[in-house]
């Protein structure tokens, strides 16, 4: 494999029908299918990510105001990624290359050691595990601070859910949310307002003329205590994610503002530890202290 392909090494994981690939670069889940039917929308190996797929969004997910935020009184910059938008986009660990702890079978570990930097002066360690079982792809993502200090962070993930090369007008979508958190013209949160209209998706909802970029809090859970994003496709499966208790924010897009040859071609469903801004805000955002671990779950299966 050649590992200066945009995407290093490929790390492929198998347990019966259920397949995926895990790239080195940025430790994301590049491919993910059952028994040939894609859960996520590949990328080819040879190509960059189109739309972060499958990435892994530390030390923040999301956008960050014009890249500044403030800790303890000490005002940091870190570099403007969305430039259409002024804003820093999904943290600092997408186009890094990570390093494999372990690699078996059905399973991956990744690490990644974040180096500190002015606009993010602080020791980080993020480790990552893949996992396939009978009931679908199990993640794992814990996050230590090395460092002397305390630590800004949160965490996300950008799995595109895959209609399986139909068209989104022809989808539904479900979501277990009752609150959609409201943005300016930057995609950057105002506040939050109970779901309603297109974007109430409490219920199976046809995605025909539906445009989402939307991030959603209050989330409802089952008796297991997951919290789900569902599409289904005209095929009669549905790719499905979840999250355990350990986050409490959704982020769904249904990418039409992205590159026109990834346009629409599935759902962004997010799972993530705290919405956009966190920095700034203090929403939802982890306070890492010297030695501290923060761990978070979720998963994907096809039903």
């Amino acid at each position: 494999m050649n590992t200066y392909a945009p995407t290093g090494a490929q790390l492929r994981i198998v347990h019966g029908d259920h397949a995926a690939t895990i790239t080195e670069v940025g430790a994301a889940v590049r491919e993910y299918t059952v028994g040939g039917r894609p859960v996520f929308v590949p990328f080819p190996a040879d190509e960059l990510s189109p739309a972060f797929n499958g990435g892994v969004l530390v030390p923040w997910p999301n956008r960050l105001r014009d890249g500044a935020y403030e800790l303890d009184g000490t005002a940091y910059q870190v570099p403007i990624t969305e430039p259409r938008r002024g804003t820093a986009l999904h943290g600092l660990a997408c186009w890094q290359r990570w390093g494999v702890v372990e690699h078996d079978v059905a399973t991956v570990t990744l690490e990644l050691a974040l180096v500190p930097t002015p606009g993010y002066p602080f020791s980080v360690v993020t480790r990552v595990t893949y996992s396939l079982g009978d009931d679908g792809l199990h993640v794992r993502v814990r996050t230590t601070n090395v460092g002397p200090g305390a630590a800004p962070y949160g965490v996300g993930f950008h799995p595109w859910l895959s209609p399986n090369g139909a068209d989104l007008d022809e989808c539904t979508l479900r979501l277990d949310a009752t609150t959609r958190v409201t943005t300016d013209d930057r995609l950057l949160p105002t506040g939050t307002e109970p779901a309603s209209g297109s974007f109430d998706l409490r219920e199976a909802r046809p995605l025909a003329g539906v445009d989402l970029d939307d991030a959603y809090v209050d989330v409802l859970r089952d008796d297991d205590g997951l919290s789900w994003t569902r599409l289904a496709a005209p095929d009669g499966r549905t790719a499905a994610i979840w999250m355990d208790s350990t986050m409490d924010t959704w982020q769904v897009c249904t990418g039409d503002h992205v590159d026109p040859a990834f346009r629409r071609s599935g759902v962004a469903a997010e799972p993530m530890s705290c919405i956009a801004d966190a920095f700034r805000t203090g929403d939802r955002l982890v306070r890492l202290t010297t030695g501290q671990t923060h761990e978070v779950t979720w998963g994907a299966t096809l039903l």
